[in-house]
C-alpha cells in the first residue's frame, strides 16, 4: 500500500494546446551524440520556438524581450521539440545565458513535450548581465521521441531581456557519481540534547578498536570524555561506526561540540528551548498548508499568500465541484482543508490519519503524567483563530475536519453516507506554482469505505475534544461520525483505484479492517455505547500483534484505535490487556533501537526504507513514549526521546530532516510553494517542516539518477524534484507534532 504519487512539470507545449511545430527527431544518443540541433544559432533561430517573448538581432545568440506582468515561469520562452532521449543514458545539458537587467531567473528544463509533461532535469539559474556557463548532467528515465529543451522565462512583474547560447545535450557522456557531502564523521543530534535526558552520538571511522571521545563547551574546553563503543558494520548503511554515551553530563548550555578519531562533530546544544519551539513549529506548519483561504504575512512572515482554490481566475476553485465523469451527478462545496502534501490535492485518507495524531497530541497533553495543554492554547500558534478561547491545535485541525464533513455524500444521493476518496486536478500541476494560480479543472472522486471510515474515527474522536467549546460542533461531529459508520458498514468492500494517481495521490487499500477498528474504537471512547465496544473485542485487530518494524501509517490504521484505548479513560472490558500491548510493541522498538548503531526504533525488513520512513521513526517512538505514559519507566521515556536524535542529523547523511532545526538540513523539499529552490521570490518549507526521509525505492526520476544501488539511510537527496524521498506531508508532520510536544514535555 505505498502512496503513489507521479508529479510533472508543466511546459509551454501543454499551455499552448500542443501548437508548437513538429520537427524532425534528433537521432539517439550514442557516444558523446549531439541531440540539440543548432544550438549555437550559427544559421539563426530553427528550428527553436518561441512563446510570449519578441526575438531581437544578438549576434550569433537568440535574444528575447521578455514581458513584464506573466504570473509563471511559462508563460514566456524558448524551446526545441522532438529531442531522442534513451533510457538509461547519461546526458549533459549545457548552455550560456545572461538577462539584463540581472537578478532574474530562467528555468531550465529537459522533459517530456506533450502529456504528461514529465521534466527530467531542471535548474534555475540566477542570472546576470555577462554570460555565465551552466551544465548538469542527468540520467535518462525513459526511452522518449518527444523530449525537449526549453528556457522557461515568465513570472515577472517587469520586462527584460534574455539571452541564450552554445547550447547543447550531449548523450553518451559518462554518468557523474553522486556522492553527498555528509560533513564530519562524528554524528550527533544538530539541535539540542535534554539536560536530563540519553545523550548519544555515532562515529563513522575504520578504526575497530575503541577510541577517545572528548565533549567540549563552546569555549573549547573539554567537559567530558570517555571511550567509544565499537559496534562493526552498521546495516543501515554499509559503515563501519564505533556509539558514544555522553549522557552523564548534564549541565544546560549551547555550542557543544564532540570529537573523536580527529574529527569534530557539527556544533549542539544541551537544553531544553529547541523543544519548546518545535513543539509548536511542527503545528504551525498546518496554517500555511490551508487551502481556501489566504494566509497572513503578519502570522507567518514569508509565507503570506493569496487563497488557493476560490474560483479566482486562473483558479477554478473548490466551492462547487463536480465528480470524475461517470461517478456522481452532483458538485460539492469541498473548500478549505489542508493541502496533503506539495501538490493541492486534498484526502479523506491520509487527512484522517494526519487529523487524528493532531488531536492525539492535545488529547495526550490532557491525560498524561508529563501532558502540557496549555502549549498548545490559545494563542500560541499564532492563528487567525487565536483569541477566540479554544486551544489552537484545536482550531487548526478543524479545518481539515470541517473539509472532510464536506466530503460526505449526501442524503438522497447513491452512497449517502459515503465520503469521497479525494479532491484534486485533472491533471498534474507543475513546480512551482501557487495554490490561487493553479488552472486545472479540480474533480470529486468516488467514494471509499477506507475515506469513510476515517471519517467516522476523526469526526468520532472530535466529538468528544470540541465538546467544552463548541457542543453544537461536537453533536454535528458525532452525528457525521455515525452515519459514515453506518455506511461503511453497508458498503464494507468498496475500494480506491489503485491506479487512479493521476494528478495526485491514489491512497489505495483493498483491506479496511484495520480502519474498522480504528472508527468502532473511537466511537466508543466519544460514546460508551456497546455496540461499538463489542465490535472492538470482536475484531481480529484487538488481539493482534499490531505493532510491526515498519510502524503505523495512513494504510496501517490499527494502531490508532489500539493506542486511544489504551491512553483515553474508558471502561472497555479487559483495558488492562489492551495497555499491555502497547508496552509490548514499545519493548520490540526498545529493542530495534538498541540494535541501531544509529539509535532509531526503525529497522525494515530487508532494510527496504519505505516511503516516508522519516514519520516512521517518529510513530514507532510514539509508541514508545505511550507506553512510558502508561508505566512511567523511564526507558521508554529515554527510547522516544533518543528517536528525535536521528530526525535531528545523528543519520549516516548527517542531516536534519527538519527545515529549520540543525547546522544541515533538508530544506529544498518537494513542493509548489515552498520552492525558493526554484523560484528565488518563494519560501523553503517553514521550520518545523519534516521531509519524507530515505526511500529504498526512489520513485523519481531524479532520485534514480542520483542513488541507484543506495543502501537504506543513503536513499535520500534533498532536492526539490525529488518527490519520493524530499516531499513534504500533512501525516508526516502530525508524527513529528507528536513526537516532538512528548519530547518537549520531558524537559
Amino acid at each position: 500500500m505505498k502512496r503513489r504519487r507521479r508529479t510533472s512539470l508543466l511546459t509551454l507545449a501543454a499551455l499552448l494546446g500542443g501548437t508548437l511545430a513538429v520537427l524532425p527527431a534528433a537521432p539517439a544518443g550514442a557516444d558523446e551524440v549531439e541531440q540539440v540541433k543548432n544550438g549555437g544559432f550559427d544559421a539563426g533561430t530553427a528550428p527553436w520556438w518561441t512563446s510570449n517573448v519578441t526575438t531581437v538581432p544578438a549576434d550569433g545568440r537568440l535574444c528575447a524581450d521578455v514581458p513584464g506582468g506573466t504570473v509563471n515561469r511559462w508563460d514566456s520562452g524558448i524551446g526545441q521539440n522532438d529531442i531522442t532521449l534513451v533510457k538509461g543514458e547519461t546526458y549533459r545539458f549545457s548552455f550560456k545565458a545572461s538577462g539584463v537587467p540581472e537578478g532574474h531567473v530562467v528555468r531550465a528544463i529537459v522533459g517530456l513535450s506533450v502529456a504528461p509533461y514529465d521534466t527530467w532535469q531542471e535548474a534555475s539559474p540566477v542570472l546576470t548581465e555577462a554570460d555565465g556557463s551552466y551544465s548538469y548532467t542527468f540520467t535518462a528515465p525513459v526511452d522518449a521521441t518527444q523530449a525537449q529543451v526549453a528556457f522557461q522565462v515568465g513570472g515577472s512583474a517587469d520586462p527584460w531581456r534574455f539571452c541564450v547560447d552554445d547550447v547543447s545535450l550531449l548523450g553518451g557522456v559518462p554518468p557523474e557519481v553522486y556522492e553527498p557531502d555528509t560533513g564530519p564523521r562524528v554524528r550527533v543530534n544538530q539541535v539540542a540534547y535534554l539536560p536530563a535526558g540519553p545523550k548519544n552520538a555515532t562515529v563513522v571511522t575504520d578504526a575497530t578498536a575503541r577510541l577517545p571521545w572528548q565533549l567540549k563547551n563552546a569555549a573549547g574546553a573539554v567537559v567530558a570524555h570517555g571511550w567509544t563503543v565499537p559496534r562493526g558494520t552498521d546495516v543501515s548503511s554499509a559503515q563501519n561506526v564505533h556509539t558514544v554515551d555522553f549522557g552523564g553530563y548534564r549541565r544546560p548550555g549551547t555550542g557543544y561540540t564532540l570529537t573523536a578519531d580527529g574529527e569534530t562533530s557539527r556544533p549542539f546544544d544541551i537544553g531544553t528551548a529547541a523543544y519548546e519551539r518545535l513543539s509548536r513549529d511542527a503545528v504551525k506548519y498546518y496554517y500555511t498548508q490551508r487551502s481556501g483561504v489566504a494566509i497572513r504575512d503578519d502570522l507567518r512572515p514569508g509565507y503570506g499568500r493569496a487563497a488557493g482554490h476560490v474560483g479566482v481566475a486562473p483558479n477554478q476553485g473548490d466551492t462547487s465541484v463536480p465528480c470524475q465523469p461517470g461517478v456522481c451527478d452532483y458538485a460539492l462545496d469541498v473548500s478549505g482543508g489542508w493541502y496533503d502534501a506539495g501538490d493541492h490535492g486534498k484526502y479523506v485518507v491520509n487527512g484522517g490519519i494526519a487529523t487524528w495524531e493532531v488531536l492525539s497530541t492535545y488529547e495526550r497533553s490532557l491525560h498524561a503524567r508529563t501532558g502540557t495543554p496549555a502549549r498548545l492554547g490559545d494563542g500560541q500558534l499564532a492563528l487567525p483563530e487565536s483569541g477566540n478561547r479554544v486551544p489552537d491545535v484545536l482550531d487548526e485541525a478543524r479545518w481539515q475536519l470541517d473539509f472532510m464533513l464536506k466530503m460526505q455524500v449526501p442524503d438522497g444521493k447513491p452512497l449517502a453516507g459515503m465520503a469521497h476518496h479525494k479532491i484534486h486536478d485533472a491533471e498534474w500541476t507543475g513546480l512551482p506554482m501557487l495554490p490561487d494560480d493553479d488552472p486545472q479543472k479540480r474533480e470529486l472522486h468516488p467514494p471509499s469505505t477506507a475515506a469513510t471510515l476515517n471519517l467516522a474515527a476523526t469526526a468520532a474522536q472530535a466529538a468528544r475534544l470540541y465538546k467544552p467549546y463548541d457542543k453544537a460542533y461536537a453533536a454535528k461531529a458525532l452525528t457525521a461520525a455515525r452515519k459514515a459508520w453506518t455506511a461503511a458498514q453497508a458498503h464494507p468492500a468498496v475500494y480506491a483505484d489503485p491506479n487512479d494517481g493521476v494528478g495526485g495521490g491514489a491512497y489505495s487499500d483493498d483491506n479496511v479492517t484495520d480502519e474498522f477498528y480504528w472508527a468502532a474504537a473511537e466511537l466508543y471512547l466519544s460514546t460508551g455505547e456497546k455496540q461499538f465496544a463489542d465490535f472492538v473485542l470482536a475484531s481480529p485487530h484487538h488481539t493482534a500483534d499490531i505493532f510491526g518494524p515498519v510502524g503505523f501509517d495512513w494504510g496501517r490504521t490499527a494502531a490508532a484505535g489500539r493506542l486511544d484505548l489504551a491512553l483515553v479513560p474508558n471502561k472497555l472490558p479487559g483495558r488492562d490487556k489492551v495497555r499491555a500491548s502497547v508496552v509490548k510493541g514499545a519493548d520490540t522498538y526498545l529493542a530495534t533501537l538498541a540494535g541501531q548503531s544509529y539509535g532509531m526504533p526503525y529497522a525494515p525488513p530487508g532494510n527496504v526504507y519505505d516511503w516516508g520512513s522519516a514519520h516512521q521513526v517518529a510513530n514507532n517512538a510514539v509508541v514508545l513514549a505511550s507506553a512510558y505514559d502508561i508505566t512511567g519507566a523511564a526507558k521508554y521515556r529515554d527510547g522516544a526521546v533518543q528517536s528525535m536524535d536521528y530526525l535531528l542529523g545523528r543519520n549516516a547523511l548527517n542531516m536534519s530532516y527538519i527545515t529549520g532545526y540543525g547546522e544541515a538540513n533538508a530544506h529544498r523539499l518537494h513542493s509548489r510553494w515552498y520552492a525558493k529552490q526554484l523560484d528565488p521570490a518563494l519560501p523553503s518549507p517553514p521550520d518545523g517542516t519534516l521531509a519524507g526521509g530515505p526511500n529504498s525505492s526512489i520513485q523519481d526520476p531524479y532520485a534514480q539518477s542520483k542513488l541507484q544501488g543506495c543502501v537504506g539511510q543513503f536513499c535520500f537527496i534533498d532536492d526539490i524534484q525529488s518527490w519520493s524521498t524530499n516531499e513534504t506531508a500533512v501525516n508526516w508532520n502530525a508524527a513529528l507534532t507528536r513526537l516532538a510536544s512528548f519530547v518537549a514535555d520531558q524537559g
